[in-house]
């Protein structure tokens, strides 16, 4: 029976009706192959997820190495030496002087786990997030998901949570322009707080780039006036880098581009292993002090494969300066494609940070009337011409480039051409 068959009569609705018409056989590097032989240019990465390029050589032979040694025994109940190895690197490389690390097997688990901890550490029960956030498809992640289309048909929801207005300037919820706005959005929290709450906000949570919400990069000093409004009245900062980390947006973690701004807990998965699935979320001391024994466990949450792959993967980030490439090939995209946004009547907005970009595609410049249909249109154009791309955003029109960060400018090139041409 061919893949395709099997999708459709034993697999979920949800899985078999909204994968992209591609069987993939193999991929290496930037490369994706179906299994009719098509090479694709992949600027997908799987959602943000192989930040080194498909099936790393150093990667695999690390996980390979480590498969010969132990494949699992449960690193809550047994101490792993690859896993504390895991542990301290990200010590290292981590913002704000964040040092203790729970590893569990993807990004919602990471959230969720935060979640707790800012409760425990606080005693308080609030959280506060954002319109067009999204922080994952569990009952708890989806409750701070500020997208109904993620939301849809599954409260009710945890209480308890408030929502500010997205730092989205291309529509300002509050009608504003920046600068001149005095960044509004971010002032507004401390209403949030006045007015939704009942005063006991644990958290903060946000992305440093809302992914999901459409590739949107907040003003540079959003999270500095953010992050003083909840410190200020107790309350701690998440920063869900699930997509926005390890390299994707020309810093190894992208709250690094808000200078001055440390966060008390991050979240993170996607890019961290190149593919094998693993999350964690790291929190700065006392606030890690807050759980103890018997408070948080996972299963197979920091598998010893999964954890030798992400140091194999760090280490390509550094070696290979992967980030510093990430920065500037975003830097050429996002201008070559900026230019283009003034030439087309479709392009409404191209934002982004590194090779984090968005490129919102609307029906009319002035009315802004998203064109989601146009986006979905655009996405089977350029497979057509052998480049992968995601759409998403809080109206389906926003067209993401998230390529592997090892991306050459020719392969840039290439993308950006296909983007010209469709659109032409």
């Amino acid at each position: 029976m061919k893949t395709r068959d099997q999708y459709a009569q034993f697999l979920l609705p949800v899985v078999a009706k909204g994968v992209e018409p591609v069987v993939v056989a193999s991929a290496k590097g930037r490369t994706v192959v179906d299994e009719e032989g098509r090479s694709y240019l992949d600027c997908f990465s799987g959602i943000s997820v192989v930040n080194a390029g498909h099936n790393h050589p150093k990667i695999l032979a690390a996980a390979r190495e480590q498969m010969e040694k132990l494949v699992h025994c449960c690193s809550y109940v047994y101490q792993v030496p690859v896993v504390g190895r895991l542990a301290e690197k990200l010590a290292s490389i981590a913002p704000g002087g964040l040092k203790k690390s729970f590893f569990s097997n993807s990004g919602a688990e990471a959230i969720e786990g935060a979640m707790r901890l800012v409760k425990q550490h606080t005693g308080r029960r609030e959280m506060v997030a954002l319109g067009f956030s999204f922080h994952g498809r569990t009952i708890g992640t989806l409750s701070v998901t500020g997208n109904v289309a993620r939301k849809r048909g599954n409260g009710p929801y945890v209480p308890g949570v408030a929502f500010g207005p997205a730092p989205y300037c291309y529509r300002c919820p509050l009608g504003l322009k920046y600068p001149s706005c005095d960044v509004a959005c971010a002032q507004g929290l401390k209403d949030v707080i006045r007015q939704q709450t009942a005063g006991d906000v644990a958290a903060f949570i946000a992305e440093p780039v809302l992914g999901e919400g459409g590739i949107l990069a907040p003003p540079p000093e959003y999270f500095r006036i953010a992050a003083e409004i909840f410190h200020e009245n107790g309350a701690l900062f998440i920063v869900d880098e699930v997509q926005s980390g390890f390299g994707r947006t020309g810093k190894m973690f992208a709250i690094e581009h808000s200078a001055g701004v440390r966060p008390d807990i991050v979240a993170m998965a996607k890019g961290i292993a190149g593919g094998f699935p693993l999350g964690a979320f790291m929190a700065r001391e006392p606030v890690s002090e807050a759980m103890q024994p018997g408070d948080h466990l996972s299963t197979f949450g920091g598998n010893p494969i999964s954890c030798a792959a992400a140091l194999a993967n760090i280490a390509v980030l550094e070696e290979e300066r992967l980030v510093e490439n990430s920065a500037r090939r975003g830097e050429e995209l996002l201008g070559r494609l900026g230019r283009l946004a003034e030439k087309s009547a479709r392009v409404g907005d191209v934002r982004g940070r590194g090779l984090m970009i968005g490129i919102e595609l609307v029906k009319d410049k002035a009315s802004k009337e998203p064109a989601p249909d146009e986006a979905k249109a655009v996405r089977a154009a350029m497979r057509e011409r052998g480049v992968l791309v995601g759409v998403g955003g809080a109206y389906g029109n926003v067209v993401r480039l998230q390529p592997p960060l090892s991306i050459t400018a020719d392969e840039c090139d290439r993308a950006a051409s296909a983007v010209e041409e469709v659109l032409r």
